[in-house]
Formats: C-alpha cells, structure tokens, sequence
C-alpha cells in the first residue's frame, strides 16, 4: 500500500511539474518582480535605486493617474452589467429559435467575437468616422448636427463601452444558451401544468437556474473590463489620449513613452490588486445573491 501511494504520488509530481515549472516562468516570476521594480525608479530596461514607497505616493496626486482610475470605473459601469444583460436577453431570444435560424442568428451575434481589435476597429471608425463615416452621412440626411464621437470626452467612453460590448456579446451568449440548454425541460412541463406564464416561469425557474451561469459571465467580464486597453488606443487616435486614459493605457504610457518603469510597475501592482479585490468582492456578492435567491 504504502509502495502504491508513493509511486502514484511520484507520477502525480511528474505530470504536475511542467505546469507548475511554466506556470512559475510566465506568471510568478514576473508577478515578484513587478512588484520589486516598483519600489524602484528603473527605467523600462535596466536597474534603479530603491525609492521605497515613492512612486506609490506619487500615483494618486496625479492628475493622469487619477483620470484614468475614474475612467477604468466609469468604463466597467457601462459595459460589465449592462453587457451581461444584454447578451442574456439575446440568449434567451436564440433560445427561442430552432434549426437553421437559430444557428445562422448564433453565428451572427458571435461572428465579432472572432475578429481582432485592428478589424473592430477599422469596422466602427468607417461607420462612425466624424469625416466620412456611413452614420454621419446618415445624420446629415435627416438634418442632424454630426456628433465628433471619438474626439469628444463626453461620447468617446459611451461609443467604445458600446463597441466592447457588440464585440465580446458572442462568448457570453455561448455561455448562457450552454446553461440554458442544461435546465431539464420537465421542469418547465411542470410549470406549465400548474398554469405558470411566462413572467412566472422566468422568474422562479429560469433565473434562478442561471444564476450560477450570470455570476460567472459578470465575472470574466469584469476581469476583462478593468484590463480595457487596445479599443481605447486604437480609438484615441488623433483625438484627446490624455483624456481617455485607462489604467493599462496609463501604464503604457510610462512604460514605453516616458521610460518611467518603476512608475508604471507601481501603477500595475495598483491595477492588479484592483482585479483581485473587486473580482473577490464580485464573487461574494454573486454567493450571498444565490444564497438569497433559494
């Protein structure tokens, strides 16, 4: 016995240890010297003296930094729950389809989930290119001033919130007709036979039921959020950057513009205890919302 449990453990190490050997290179590593560098005032490649908790201090009398924390939440409100919902609602509306509808209307809805940023982009800069772009031409026609999206701070955080959520829809919808799917039709049988509509069914089977699927998409999609990076670049373009910085974009910023690496560490190590906080926050929440829903 003893000679099985010592043999299975060795061949549990054996098939352990390339992950655990890649997982250290990629992730650990990396993570333990981020947080090294930011105590520093190393520029982007090489050594700097210890400065202790300096550039931390400096972060948050910073304008920059602060527009771009303010920007980072104000992107995740627009795009997290209202992008959940929505890709819920298209759910349960594909749901309702059957056959060839069902998967031509699946396809269309994850088709730009598969294209990359630079694709996205070019796609909603053609259609809402201040100059030349289709809507604006629309807006002409019937006699409405045209709108400089992405050079207006006011529109600028509302279009790309929008365009995130067009583009990352199809993953989630994937998700919830994956749960959808998986609720047993006798249940709803049931439902039926004790005379429950539809408001009824949704509300004391459907949701419920989903709840674990709607914890995890808000999940991934807030983890997602607070990274929000290339759509924000891509569309800042010629525009007003330093009004739409992000966190990532601002760490971007210091890093390879202003060769500033201790600086933009410590903004990273903000950022990253930022995603764990809220992503454990967020996943408490969804628990005690379960616990209260039974």
């Amino acid at each position: 016995m003893l000679r099985n449990k010592r043999s299975e453990a060795w061949i549990a190490a054996t098939l352990v240890a390339p992950f655990l050997a890649i997982y250290g290179l990629v992730f650990i590593y990396p993570t333990i010297k981020l947080f090294m560098i930011s105590f520093t005032d190393a520029p982007l490649i090489g050594s700097g003296a210890f400065v202790g908790f300096e550039n931390y201090a400096r972060l948050w009398g910073e304008r920059r930094f602060n527009v771009a924390l303010w920007n980072t939440t104000y992107f995740v409100i627009l795009t997290v729950v209202p992008g959940t919902f929505a890709a819920f609602a298209m759910a349960l509306g594909i749901n309702r389809l059957a056959g060839r509808l069902q998967t031509f209307v699946l396809a269309l809805f994850f088709l730009p989930y598969i294209l990359p940023v630079s694709v996205v982009y070019l796609i909603w800069d053609w259609t809402l290119n201040f100059q030349f772009g289709i809507a604006m031409h629309f807006f002409d026609t019937l006699g409405i001033n045209r709108v400089p999206v992405f050079k207006s701070t006011t529109w600028f955080m509302p279009a790309v919130a929008f365009i995130t959520i067009w583009w990352t829809a199809g993953f989630s919808i994937l998700l919830f007709l994956a749960g959808l799917r998986a609720i047993p039709f006798e249940i709803y049988e049931a439902a039926a036979l004790d005379s429950a509509g539809r408001w009824a069914t949704f509300r004391r089977i459907t949701w419920p039921l989903m709840w674990p699927i709607t914890a995890l998409v808000l999940t991934i999609q807030l983890i997602l959020q607070l990274k929000i990076f290339d759509q924000v670049y891509l569309f800042s373009t010629g525009g007003r950057p330093n009004d739409n910085l992000v966190l990532v974009y601002y760490v971007f910023q210091r890093a390879f513009q202003s060769d500033q690496g201790g600086r933009a560490a410590a903004a990273a190590v903000v950022l990253f205890l930022i995603v764990i906080v809220v992503s454990a926050i967020n996943f408490q929440l969804t628990r005690l919302s379960k616990g209260g829903a039974r």
